[in-house]
């Protein structure tokens, strides 16, 4: 039984690893709107964090991050050294290490505060929908801690280097990261929502029905 639990939860962590990988490092992971690219490839990591656990959900999120410093490396864009230790720092001949704990931390915590998050809401939520509220939130939840994560520690480890490649003062930053948190995050936050309560209801519904047929034998 446990042997089957086992094998049952690494199936669906491959799935949701091999769909990291490709919203990852292809556009797939970005929904093109009138103002901005959605993010949505924190998605599998956020439901991998629910169903699995904390464990499974910090993997992806590592892998999340993997991916994450391949494509600000290989495919460098004016912010890429905030993620990439391999690309110059403005104002510099090179990167530096600290690029890989914003191109790694948030990405990990987002494996593992939904899990909690979701598992306090089933407690306090009552009624037959309790499952979807909860898994709206932790979605919520976990596109949050990405976009705050990874502003936060932008602001504070690179806001000069920021401010010169986007071209404003340095004491301005902080404004044009809550900008990016208010506008960008919540969008973001509120697609995760909605789009982890209905896959997550699916999926929710498969893992508990699969569980009831184990433990029937």
């Amino acid at each position: 039984m446990k042997k089957n639990a086992k094998y049952y939860k690494f199936t669906l962590m491959a799935l949701f690893a091999a769909i990291t990988l490709i919203m990852g490092l292809t556009p797939l992971g970005y929904i093109p709107l009138p103002f901005i690219k959605l993010t949505i490839i924190h998605i599998p990591v956020i439901l991998g964090s629910v169903l699995l656990g904390p464990q499974y959900g910090a993997a992806l999120g590592g892998l999340f991050g993997l991916t994450s410093l391949i494509t600000n490396t290989m495919m460098p864009a004016v912010t890429s050294f905030t993620f990439s230790p391999f690309i110059p720092v403005p104002g510099s001949t090179q990167g530096t290490p600290v690029a890989l704990l914003i191109c790694f931390l948030p990405r990990i915590l987002v494996g593992i505060f939904p899990y909690y998050v979701f598992r306090g809401m089933e407690k306090m939520l009552k009624g037959k929908d309790k499952h979807v509220a909860a898994l709206a939130v932790s979605g919520v939840a976990g596109a949050l801690t990405n976009t705050i994560f990874v502003m936060g520690l932008i602001y504070f480890l690179f806001r000069d280097a920021y401010a010169a490649v986007k071209g404003i003062a340095p004491d301005t930053v902080s404004s044009v990261i809550m900008g990016i948190v208010g506008f960008n995050g919540v969008i973001e936050a509120i697609a995760a929502g909605i789009i982890v309560a209905a896959l997550g209801k699916v999926l929710l519904h498969f893992v508990e029905e699969k569980s009831a047929r184990r433990s029937a034998v």
